[in-house]
């Protein structure tokens, strides 16, 4: 399994830390920082973001390309199980869509995922994806329904198509049409902030001196 740990607290003093929460990533390849080095991957923004605003917590990313809600469903217990994050950003679902998945089956993948991360007590963050339009408009509004009715069942926030607002632009898109480039990197991170700081500030555990 292709797993990154991305901690910001090589530097100080194991105490310090000692209170620190999980932020989990369990996403796809659109988290994994495809075609750029992984530092410049809107995820590794993020946790120097979550680090400079003073959140204790340390960025787990298990995002795996290619990954579809049954793969991502498959792997989540052990994940909660080790990790125990505080807070949980749901970034999948897009290749169901462009395998032309049953929407039954994503929105029961998908609806397991939120419901066994909130039974482990953490928070989440589900990002919903689109599809191009040659899926057909049924399938299409299907697919962006099943993010909306999933976030307002288990009561997790729901945040903007990850690349809102950038699939359109060719300059930050990748030749492949699928993946954004390292320059559209900080902008997925400001549409994600508004979102994540607040369940990071509801759940930031106790730093001790």
């Amino acid at each position: 399994m292709i797993r990154f740990l991305i901690c910001f607290s090589l530097c100080l003093p194991a105490s310090a830390w000692a209170g620190e929460g999980t932020l989990l990533i369990l996403g796809d390849s659109l988290s994994v920082a495809h075609g750029m080095r992984m530092e410049q991957g809107w995820v590794a923004l993020l946790g120097q973001r979550v680090a400079e605003q003073g959140y204790p917590y340390r960025v787990v990313n298990a995002s795996i390309g290619g990954d579809t809600s049954r793969g991502a469903l498959m792997r989540l217990g052990p994940l909660l199980a080790t990790d125990r994050p505080r807070v949980t950003i749901v970034e999948v679902g897009g290749n169901d869509g462009l395998r032309g998945v049953a929407l039954e089956e994503l929105r029961r993948n998908l609806g397991a995922i939120l419901k066994q991360v909130r039974a482990a007590g953490s928070d989440a963050l589900l990002l919903p994806m689109k599809l191009p339009p040659n899926y057909g408009p049924a399938y299409t509004q299907g697919f962006e329904q099943i993010y909306r009715d999933l976030a307002a069942e288990h009561d997790v926030a729901l945040g903007l198509f990850i690349l809102e607002n950038i699939a359109l632009k060719p300059d930050l898109m990748q030749a492949d049409g699928i993946h954004p480039t390292a320059d559209a990197q900080p902008a997925i991170v400001e549409s994600i902030w508004p979102l994540i700081e607040p369940l990071l500030a509801d759940g930031a555990p106790a730093v001790m001196k």
